[in-house]
């Protein structure tokens, strides 16, 4: 009898990965191992943890007022209104 149950195992979906590379100096490297040791986790989680506001919430689309400008650093603008 089939009580409305499915048989087999359910496929699984394939997700396409892309490999990002960088490069830190010495300093760096070993401060990231020692941060990453007294936290318990790897390097690969704490920095996908802390970009993951930038790379889940642009997929398809970003804002227009996150786009730069020519004239991105208007100091003065106030000075001259007023």
């Amino acid at each position: 009898m089939d009580n409305g149950k499915r048989k087999g195992k359910r496929k699984r979906r394939n997700y396409k990965y892309y490999a990002v590379t960088f490069k830190l100096t010495a300093g760096q490297y070993k401060s990231l191992r020692n941060y990453c040791k007294a936290r318990k986790t790897t390097p690969i989680k704490l920095i996908k943890k802390n970009i993951s506001r930038f790379i889940t919430a642009y997929e398809y689309e970003v804002p227009p007022e996150l786009y730069l400008t020519e004239n991105q650093l208007n100091l003065f603008d106030e000075f001259e209104e007023g």
